[in-house]
């Protein structure tokens, strides 16, 4: 017998015993044996079953190999939410190779140096995404090899580009039953980009361990505990998020490694989505709220019965107008919580005996709020010097943050990495408050809390009370120069379609909750501007550093 060190303790290891290393392969045992049969979907385009995709996801790997890709060679994707990149979550690191899920709404020059930062030897691209990387190819010399991504049923797009194949015929030179090989679990399985409000992207990463806990640990907590939106094996799922967005949440692997059938709908178009859900049977899905506005907005939403539609929100704050909007269409929607640098699932929305036998409006007070830790998440709030605060809901700090998935740093970037970890937990600069029940609620970004008047005003509080208006379908707050009162709230206001409400009746509508001692006369913008659109990020968030830089100024405002 061998012995290894275990801290204090001695355990016995016999010479031939498997140490099972946490890989994303293992991922894959489950539903092969559980759920072959089970569909996967692809728009009204494809469909086939987890036999075939264990299948295609070694074909690939194979594939990958005779192209050329070796261990620890980075492979580029880029392409919208589709079995390909389901295929590629498995595949690529599964041979050891590191997957970059590229951000295709970023710019063209955004695009390049996440790009060349991350060193890329293979670039799979969809057809759509032609234009932009003809336009960079020529400046990124690490690149050895092109793969297409083609529609079903469309012929070859004309291009500059020198491809090496199509992304069907990678799988058609691979071997259905190669063996992926076994390395270190520590490995890193995959790499993205998060674009802050200042400098270039930083590259966030996670190895096959991470991602395989993080799988775990979000079943668990959607599975195991009781929380609104539950995600189980019986369950029907879509995502709304885009899968190069740190993995879409994680739930792909999740739904894998259940067997869930699962309908990817490529290109977000509102009404595809509304036809897919109620085509496949979709259950539970994920999004941040202006998808979920764009979704309850389209034509074929007002046709449609949703009684069956869980979906968890993230990527920022849940507004009160839209969790109620949804709940009476009957989606039982709620909050999760995480980030880029997380993996990203931190929190979910739980429903406890308590607050399941209050009212509807009382629920959606706990249903917005940022949740509790999923299990192995030690999530605290913690003041200046690092000290935990009081769980009294009023005592406000920082989110920090362990777990054993969090991205060990930014890559390359020694000095960002040692600010993100300042003090042996990952900052997530969300100023926030926990309540003796263990609820999380954030109540900004540092960046976006607003000082007037040496008062501090949350930007997302006054977006959940504007949400609030009937004739509201979108809110931005930001804080913005004053030269009396240092800042001073502005509100940017996207109006329900044929709704006619003005600054006034905005107002007034925001005056009852000073009236009731909800805000403070601080509080009140003194600018509140009705706009076309509001400017978001490349995720689709809230684009706040755009609005605060005047850009919201290109839409029409009154």
């Amino acid at each position: 017998m061998m012995y290894t060190n275990q801290g204090t303790r001695l355990i016995e290891k016999t010479p031939s015993a498997y140490d099972y290393p946490l890989l994303i392969k293992q991922l894959l045992h489950t539903p092969i044996v559980q759920a072959p049969d089970q569909e996967i979907v692809y728009r009204d385009k494809r469909r086939f079953n987890y036999r075939q995709l264990y299948e295609r996801v070694h074909r690939l790997g194979s594939g990958l190999n005779k192209i050329g890709v070796a261990p620890g060679n980075i492979v580029a994707f880029l392409d919208w939410d589709s079995y390909r990149y389901l295929e590629a979550y498995f595949a690529v690191p599964s041979i050891g190779a590191v997957l970059h899920t590229v951000n295709v709404r970023l710019s063209p020059e955004q695009i390049l140096y996440t790009m060349n930062h991350a060193g890329d030897t293979a670039v799979f691209v969809h057809q759509d995404f032609l234009s932009v990387i003809e336009s960079i190819a020529d400046r990124l010399p690490n690149v050895k090899r092109w793969v297409l991504l083609r529609e079903p049923g469309t012929p070859l797009p004309e291009t500059s580009l020198n491809f090496d194949a199509e992304y069907e015929d990678v799988l058609a030179m691979g071997d259905p039953k190669c063996e992926f090989p076994e390395f270190d679990e520590n490995s890193m399985a995959t790499l993205g980009y998060t674009t802050g409000t200042t400098g270039d992207p930083k590259g966030v990463y996670f190895s096959h361990r991470q991602l395989i806990l993080h799988t775990l640990s979000v079943t668990a907590g959607f599975a195991a505990m009781k929380a609104v939106g539950g995600l189980r094996s019986e369950d029907v799922y879509m995502p709304m998020t885009p899968m190069f967005h740190v993995h879409a949440w994680g739930f792909p692997y999740v739904a894998t490694m259940l067997g869930i059938k699962q309908v990817y709908p490529g290109r977000y178009e509102p009404d595809m989505l509304v036809k897919l859900y109620r085509d496949e049977g979709v259950t539970f899905s994920h999004c941040v709220p202006t998808i979920m506005n764009m979704v309850l907005d389209c034509p074929a939403a007002s046709e449609t019965d949703f009684s069956r539609l869980k979906v968890s929100i993230g990527g920022s704050a849940l507004p009160r107008g839209l969790a109620s909007r949804a709940l009476d269409l009957g989606i039982d929607i709620f909050s999760g919580y995480g980030m880029s640098e997380t993996c990203p699932v931190l929190a979910i929305c739980k429903l406890g005996s308590r607050v399941r036998a209050l009212g509807r409006e009382s629920q959606v007070d706990y249903r917005i709020m940022t949740g509790m830790p999923i299990p192995l998440v030690d999530m605290r709030v913690v003041d200046l010097n690092m000290k935990p605060l009081p769980r009294d809901g009023q005592s406000v700090g920082e989110i920090c943050v362990r777990s054993p998935w969090l991205t060990q740093g930014y890559l390359g970037d020694v000095k960002k990495s040692e600010e993100l970890w300042y003090g042996g937990y990952l900052h997530t600069k969300d100023v926030a408050v926990q309540n003796q029940e263990g609820y999380f609620k954030i109540i900004d970004r540092t960046k976006d809390v607003i000082k007037t008047g040496g008062e501090w005003v949350s930007s997302l509080e006054l977006e959940t009370l504007i949400s609030q208006h009937p004739d509201v379908s979108e809110v931005a707050v930001v804080g913005v120069s004053d030269s009396k009162w240092g800042e001073r709230p502005l509100a940017l206001v996207v109006l329900n379609e044929g709704r006619k409400a003005d600054v006034d009746s905005i107002k007034k509508f925001l005056q009852q909750f000073v009236d009731k001692g909800v805000i403070n006369k601080w509080g009140l913008p003194e600018q509140i501007k009705i706009t076309d659109a509001i400017p978001k990020t490349s995720v689709g968030k809230i684009d706040k550093k755009s609005i605060r830089a005047g850009l919201w100024l290109t839409r029409r405002s009154a």
